[in-house]
């Protein structure tokens, strides 16, 4: 149990960090560049220490492509807890498991039982429910935005998970260390680029808060695979994502004092049910 706690308290660091940084006004891809360099050194001392040097040029393009997603999505994760709440963001990108289960009942041929077309119809009234939210908060174009980003965020890291789906189902579990390398690195290389292209001020203290955020970054992965080799999934999954909605909503709560109006409590409620049920 003790994992599944670490790994809870690890993803709700990654929001929480995220929110202190858009508090302090730092450059979200700063942050991130130095969250991916961090996550680089890591998944490059577990190669090395595992001595899992295995790859492919098919697993080094596929990792090197998802490097972008994985860069975008985070400043979308950024920009959705900044317009919209650290609590209504959290449960957007937990709800993003809708989009792996959706893909693999299309593209793998699996079956959704009763529990998963609740769920899919839970995760509808959820992302409506988002919109009942922000409706009377702010300009209609700033309600517009808020929403875009949820949603952009849902989707963002529903590919992201169906990514791992995928190179479970088509490239060996050996290359899995260059794969996760690979990915971290090339976002480094990219959010580096996009730095230098726009002559982005360096700023230490923000590059030094990306540093710390990509260590729960890589701890949250191996805390989870940790957890779900003592536990079964069905106790992992559902007690992890609903840690993390708590978690976060109360601790953006006691910090920033950030409010919830009744729409966005009954969101979290809706999609918390969605999560189990399609987690389940």
């Amino acid at each position: 149990m003790i994992y599944l706690i670490l790994a809870i308290f690890c993803s709700s660091s990654l929001a929480l960090i995220l929110k202190h940084g858009r508090v302090k006004n730092s450059n979200t891809v700063l942050l991130i560049n130095g969250n991916y360099a961090t996550a680089s050194f890591f998944s490059l001392a577990f190669i090395i220490f595992k001595q899992e040097f295995n790859y492919s040029f098919e697993v080094l393009l596929f990792g090197a492509g998802l490097g972008i997603l994985f860069a975008v999505t985070f400043v979308i994760y950024s920009k959705a807890i900044s317009l919209a709440g650290t609590a209504l963001a959290t449960v957007s990108a937990r709800l993003s498991v809708l989009i792996p289960v959706l893909f693999s009942i299309l593209f793998f041929g699996e079956s959704p039982n009763i529990k998963m077309i609740f769920g899919f119809v839970l995760a509808l009234v959820t992302l409506y429910l988002f919109y009942l939210s922000l409706k009377n908060h702010g300009s209609v174009e700033g309600r517009k935005g808020k929403y875009i980003y949820l949603i952009s965020l849902l989707v963002g890291i529903g590919f992201v998970d169906f990514s791992m789906k995928i190179f479970e189902q088509n490239f060996p579990i050996s290359e899995k260390g260059i794969f996760v390398f690979t990915i971290f690195f090339s976002a480094f290389i990219y959010t580096a680029i996009y730095l230098l292209v726009k002559k982005i001020r360096f700023d230490k203290s923000t590059f030094n808060l990306g540093l710390i955020l990509g260590i729960p970054n890589v701890l949250a992965i191996h805390f989870l695979l940790a957890a779900l080799s003592m536990l079964p999934a069905i106790i992992v999954f559902p007690i992890q994502n609903i840690g993390v909605i708590v978690i976060t909503a109360v601790a953006a709560y006691l910090i920033w004092k950030e409010q919830i109006n009744l729409y966005g409590k009954i969101a979290i409620a809706v999609g918390i049910a969605a999560i189990l049920l399609l987690k389940l």
